[in-house]
Protein backbone atom coordinates (compact mmCIF):
# COMPACT_ATOMS: atom_id res chain seq x y z
CA UNK A 1 0.00 0.00 0.00
CA UNK A 2 1.01 3.24 -1.14
CA UNK A 3 2.07 5.64 2.02
CA UNK A 4 0.40 8.73 1.48
CA UNK A 5 3.61 11.29 2.35
CA UNK A 6 5.60 14.24 1.57
CA UNK A 7 8.81 12.14 1.47
CA UNK A 8 10.68 13.63 -1.91
CA UNK A 9 7.89 15.33 -2.42
CA UNK A 10 9.80 18.97 -4.65
CA UNK A 11 10.76 16.00 -7.24
CA UNK A 12 7.82 14.08 -6.90
CA UNK A 13 5.03 16.69 -7.64
CA UNK A 14 7.37 18.78 -10.34
CA UNK A 15 7.29 14.75 -11.96
CA UNK A 16 3.59 14.08 -11.68
CA UNK A 17 2.49 17.49 -12.20
CA UNK A 18 5.39 19.61 -14.08
CA UNK A 19 2.67 22.76 -15.78
CA UNK A 20 0.71 23.34 -12.26
CA UNK A 21 4.20 23.01 -10.49
CA UNK A 22 5.54 25.72 -12.78
CA UNK A 23 2.50 28.07 -12.25
CA UNK A 24 2.34 27.36 -8.72
CA UNK A 25 6.01 28.75 -8.14
CA UNK A 26 5.63 32.01 -10.54
CA UNK A 27 2.35 32.66 -8.49
CA UNK A 28 4.12 32.56 -5.26
CA UNK A 29 7.30 34.50 -6.24
CA UNK A 30 4.49 36.85 -7.20
CA UNK A 31 3.46 37.33 -3.92
CA UNK A 32 6.97 39.28 -2.86
CA UNK A 33 5.73 42.72 -5.60
CA UNK A 34 2.36 42.31 -3.46
CA UNK A 35 3.69 42.42 -0.47
CA UNK A 36 5.95 44.95 -1.13
CA UNK A 37 2.75 47.20 -2.52
CA UNK A 38 1.00 46.52 0.31
CA UNK A 39 4.03 47.97 2.70
CA UNK A 40 4.26 50.65 0.10
CA UNK A 41 0.52 52.27 -0.91
CA UNK A 42 -1.39 53.33 2.20
CA UNK A 43 -4.62 52.90 0.40
CA UNK A 44 -7.49 51.04 1.78
CA UNK A 45 -11.22 49.61 0.43
CA UNK A 46 -13.59 48.81 3.63
CA UNK A 47 -11.17 49.02 5.81
CA UNK A 48 -7.90 46.96 4.56
CA UNK A 49 -5.07 47.65 2.70
CA UNK A 50 -6.46 47.86 -1.05
CA UNK A 51 -3.56 44.87 -1.85
CA UNK A 52 -5.08 42.12 0.52
CA UNK A 53 -7.63 41.03 -1.42
CA UNK A 54 -4.85 40.14 -4.49
CA UNK A 55 -2.80 38.98 -1.80
CA UNK A 56 -5.34 36.34 -0.34
CA UNK A 57 -6.36 35.22 -3.90
CA UNK A 58 -2.85 34.36 -5.00
CA UNK A 59 -2.07 32.12 -2.05
CA UNK A 60 -5.30 30.08 -1.99
CA UNK A 61 -4.50 29.69 -5.52
CA UNK A 62 -1.04 28.35 -4.66
CA UNK A 63 -2.25 26.27 -2.25
CA UNK A 64 -4.78 24.86 -4.87
CA UNK A 65 -2.17 24.23 -7.51
CA UNK A 66 0.02 22.48 -4.83
CA UNK A 67 -2.62 20.12 -3.55
CA UNK A 68 -3.98 19.22 -6.89
CA UNK A 69 0.09 18.47 -7.96
CA UNK A 70 0.21 16.61 -5.07
CA UNK A 71 -2.87 14.10 -5.93
CA UNK A 72 -2.04 13.93 -9.77
CA UNK A 73 0.43 10.97 -8.39
CA UNK A 74 -2.90 8.81 -7.98
CA UNK A 75 -3.98 9.75 -11.48
CA UNK A 76 -3.34 7.27 -14.25
CA UNK A 77 -0.37 8.94 -16.63
CA UNK A 78 -2.56 8.05 -19.64
CA UNK A 79 -4.64 10.89 -18.75
CA UNK A 80 -2.10 13.42 -19.09
CA UNK A 81 -0.85 12.58 -22.04
CA UNK A 82 -3.95 13.11 -23.75
CA UNK A 83 -4.25 15.65 -26.18
CA UNK A 84 -7.51 17.05 -25.12
CA UNK A 85 -6.40 16.81 -21.77
CA UNK A 86 -3.46 18.98 -22.29
CA UNK A 87 -5.53 21.64 -23.87
CA UNK A 88 -8.15 21.63 -21.20
CA UNK A 89 -5.19 21.52 -18.64
CA UNK A 90 -3.67 25.20 -20.66
CA UNK A 91 -7.46 26.64 -20.40
CA UNK A 92 -7.83 26.02 -16.45
CA UNK A 93 -3.90 27.15 -16.09
CA UNK A 94 -4.76 30.45 -18.57
CA UNK A 95 -7.79 31.02 -16.50
CA UNK A 96 -6.05 30.83 -13.16
CA UNK A 97 -3.83 33.56 -14.84
CA UNK A 98 -6.15 36.10 -16.10
CA UNK A 99 -8.14 36.06 -12.49
CA UNK A 100 -5.25 36.72 -10.77
CA UNK A 101 -4.44 39.65 -13.27
CA UNK A 102 -8.23 41.06 -12.71
CA UNK A 103 -7.79 40.88 -9.49
CA UNK A 104 -4.78 42.52 -8.75
CA UNK A 105 -5.24 45.21 -11.80
CA UNK A 106 -8.46 46.11 -9.92
CA UNK A 107 -6.43 46.98 -6.80
CA UNK A 108 -4.04 49.03 -9.00
CA UNK A 109 -6.74 50.86 -10.07
CA UNK A 110 -7.94 51.62 -6.45
CA UNK A 111 -11.08 49.79 -7.09
CA UNK A 112 -13.23 46.33 -6.24
CA UNK A 113 -12.82 43.61 -8.53
CA UNK A 114 -15.53 41.67 -7.56
CA UNK A 115 -19.33 42.58 -7.42
CA UNK A 116 -18.41 45.59 -9.30
CA UNK A 117 -21.06 47.04 -12.23
CA UNK A 118 -19.89 50.75 -11.83
CA UNK A 119 -19.31 50.50 -15.46
CA UNK A 120 -20.43 47.94 -18.75
CA UNK A 121 -16.68 46.81 -18.81
CA UNK A 122 -15.98 45.89 -15.07
CA UNK A 123 -19.36 44.11 -15.07
CA UNK A 124 -18.89 42.15 -18.60
CA UNK A 125 -15.57 41.04 -16.99
CA UNK A 126 -17.05 40.03 -13.68
CA UNK A 127 -19.45 37.70 -15.58
CA UNK A 128 -16.04 36.69 -17.46
CA UNK A 129 -14.14 35.95 -14.37
CA UNK A 130 -16.98 34.00 -13.07
CA UNK A 131 -16.89 31.27 -15.92
CA UNK A 132 -13.17 31.69 -15.51
CA UNK A 133 -13.53 30.71 -11.88
CA UNK A 134 -15.64 27.84 -12.86
CA UNK A 135 -13.19 26.66 -15.18
CA UNK A 136 -10.33 26.23 -12.50
CA UNK A 137 -12.36 24.41 -9.91
CA UNK A 138 -13.53 21.98 -12.52
CA UNK A 139 -9.84 20.32 -12.41
CA UNK A 140 -10.94 19.41 -9.08
CA UNK A 141 -13.78 17.28 -10.06
CA UNK A 142 -11.59 15.65 -13.26
CA UNK A 143 -8.82 14.62 -11.28
CA UNK A 144 -11.13 13.01 -8.33
CA UNK A 145 -13.02 11.45 -10.57
CA UNK A 146 -9.96 10.00 -12.80
CA UNK A 147 -8.54 8.56 -8.97
CA UNK A 148 -11.55 7.32 -8.23
CA UNK A 149 -11.68 5.12 -11.58
CA UNK A 150 -8.10 4.39 -10.82
CA UNK A 151 -7.48 0.64 -9.47
CA UNK A 152 -4.01 1.37 -9.43
CA UNK A 153 -3.34 3.91 -7.18
CA UNK A 154 -1.86 1.51 -4.19
CA UNK A 155 -4.00 3.36 -1.66
CA UNK A 156 -5.80 2.02 1.24
CA UNK A 157 -9.70 1.45 -0.25
CA UNK A 158 -11.28 3.63 2.13
CA UNK A 159 -8.02 7.06 1.54
CA UNK A 160 -8.99 6.27 -2.02
CA UNK A 161 -12.42 6.88 -2.15
CA UNK A 162 -11.94 9.73 0.67
CA UNK A 163 -9.06 11.59 -1.92
CA UNK A 164 -11.20 10.90 -5.09
CA UNK A 165 -14.54 12.29 -3.17
CA UNK A 166 -13.08 15.30 -1.51
CA UNK A 167 -11.87 16.37 -4.99
CA UNK A 168 -15.29 15.69 -6.99
CA UNK A 169 -17.11 17.48 -4.41
CA UNK A 170 -15.04 20.66 -4.50
CA UNK A 171 -16.80 21.54 -7.58
CA UNK A 172 -20.55 21.31 -6.74
CA UNK A 173 -20.08 22.75 -3.06
CA UNK A 174 -18.23 25.74 -4.77
CA UNK A 175 -20.54 26.00 -7.38
CA UNK A 176 -23.39 26.26 -5.09
CA UNK A 177 -22.09 28.66 -2.82
CA UNK A 178 -19.87 30.81 -4.63
CA UNK A 179 -23.10 31.05 -7.27
CA UNK A 180 -25.17 32.08 -5.15
CA UNK A 181 -22.36 34.81 -4.12
CA UNK A 182 -21.93 36.41 -7.33
CA UNK A 183 -25.09 36.64 -8.08
CA UNK A 184 -25.75 38.80 -5.60
CA UNK A 185 -24.57 42.29 -4.59
CA UNK A 186 -22.40 41.31 -2.30
CA UNK A 187 -21.05 38.93 0.16
CA UNK A 188 -23.06 40.04 3.08
CA UNK A 189 -26.74 39.12 3.75
CA UNK A 190 -27.89 42.34 6.16
CA UNK A 191 -26.51 45.30 6.27
CA UNK A 192 -23.76 45.15 8.88
CA UNK A 193 -23.08 48.64 11.14
CA UNK A 194 -19.40 48.15 11.29
CA UNK A 195 -18.12 46.37 8.18
CA UNK A 196 -14.64 46.03 10.56
CA UNK A 197 -16.30 44.15 13.09
CA UNK A 198 -15.17 40.67 11.92
CA UNK A 199 -13.81 37.53 12.44
CA UNK A 200 -9.97 37.71 12.83
CA UNK A 201 -7.85 37.33 9.60
CA UNK A 202 -10.50 35.57 7.96
CA UNK A 203 -12.52 39.32 8.27
CA UNK A 204 -15.96 37.04 8.28
CA UNK A 205 -18.71 39.15 9.55
CA UNK A 206 -19.62 38.92 13.31
CA UNK A 207 -22.88 40.91 12.63
CA UNK A 208 -24.89 39.33 9.47
CA UNK A 209 -24.74 36.66 7.11
CA UNK A 210 -21.51 36.23 5.49
CA UNK A 211 -21.54 33.75 2.47
CA UNK A 212 -18.00 33.74 2.48
CA UNK A 213 -18.00 30.82 4.98
CA UNK A 214 -19.64 28.40 3.27
CA UNK A 215 -17.51 29.53 -0.13
CA UNK A 216 -14.24 29.12 1.89
CA UNK A 217 -15.15 25.50 3.49
CA UNK A 218 -16.85 24.48 0.02
CA UNK A 219 -13.77 25.42 -1.54
CA UNK A 220 -11.10 23.30 0.98
CA UNK A 221 -13.31 20.21 0.50
CA UNK A 222 -10.64 18.88 -1.25
CA UNK A 223 -8.74 19.12 2.08
CA UNK A 224 -10.52 18.12 4.45
CA UNK A 225 -12.36 14.90 3.32
CA UNK A 226 -8.74 13.27 2.43
CA UNK A 227 -7.50 14.43 5.74
CA UNK A 228 -10.40 12.69 7.49
CA UNK A 229 -9.75 9.83 5.13
CA UNK A 230 -6.08 9.46 5.97
CA UNK A 231 -6.81 9.81 9.76
CA UNK A 232 -9.46 7.38 9.45
CA UNK A 233 -7.00 5.08 8.20
CA UNK A 234 -4.17 5.84 10.27
CA UNK A 235 -6.08 4.91 14.03
CA UNK A 236 -9.23 3.26 12.92
CA UNK A 237 -8.20 1.02 10.09
CA UNK A 238 -11.20 -1.35 11.12
CA UNK A 239 -13.59 1.33 10.74
CA UNK A 240 -12.51 3.68 8.00
CA UNK A 241 -14.64 2.82 5.25
CA UNK A 242 -17.54 3.91 7.62
CA UNK A 243 -15.75 7.04 9.04
CA UNK A 244 -15.24 8.30 5.49
CA UNK A 245 -18.55 7.74 4.60
CA UNK A 246 -19.29 10.03 7.93
CA UNK A 247 -16.55 12.46 6.97
CA UNK A 248 -17.79 12.62 3.77
CA UNK A 249 -21.51 13.58 4.84
CA UNK A 250 -20.37 15.43 7.60
CA UNK A 251 -18.42 18.10 5.64
CA UNK A 252 -21.17 18.48 3.06
CA UNK A 253 -23.40 19.20 6.23
CA UNK A 254 -21.29 21.70 7.58
CA UNK A 255 -21.03 23.66 3.85
CA UNK A 256 -24.67 23.76 3.02
CA UNK A 257 -25.48 24.51 7.06
CA UNK A 258 -23.18 27.34 7.07
CA UNK A 259 -24.81 28.37 3.84
CA UNK A 260 -28.11 28.22 5.15
CA UNK A 261 -27.02 30.37 8.01
CA UNK A 262 -25.78 33.42 6.03
CA UNK A 263 -29.02 32.70 3.76
CA UNK A 264 -31.23 33.50 7.30
CA UNK A 265 -28.95 36.44 7.95
CA UNK A 266 -26.96 35.09 11.04
CA UNK A 267 -23.40 35.44 11.64
CA UNK A 268 -21.23 32.18 11.84
CA UNK A 269 -19.88 33.98 15.28
CA UNK A 270 -21.74 36.83 16.90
Amino acid sequence: MTALTLTAAPNRLFSDAPALMRLSVLKALALLPLWAAMALDIRQLDGVSIWLKPVKFHIALVIYLLTLAFFARFVPQTLFRRRTYRAYQAAVLTAIVAELIWIGGAAAAGTTSHFNDTTPAMAILYGLMGLAATLLTSLSLVLGVAILRNPATGLAPALHRAIGWGLTLTLPLTLITAGTMSASSGHFVGTPADPANAIWLLGWSREVGDLRVSHFLATHTLHAVPVAGWLAVRFAPALAGGLVWGAGLAWVALVLGTFAQALLGLPLIR
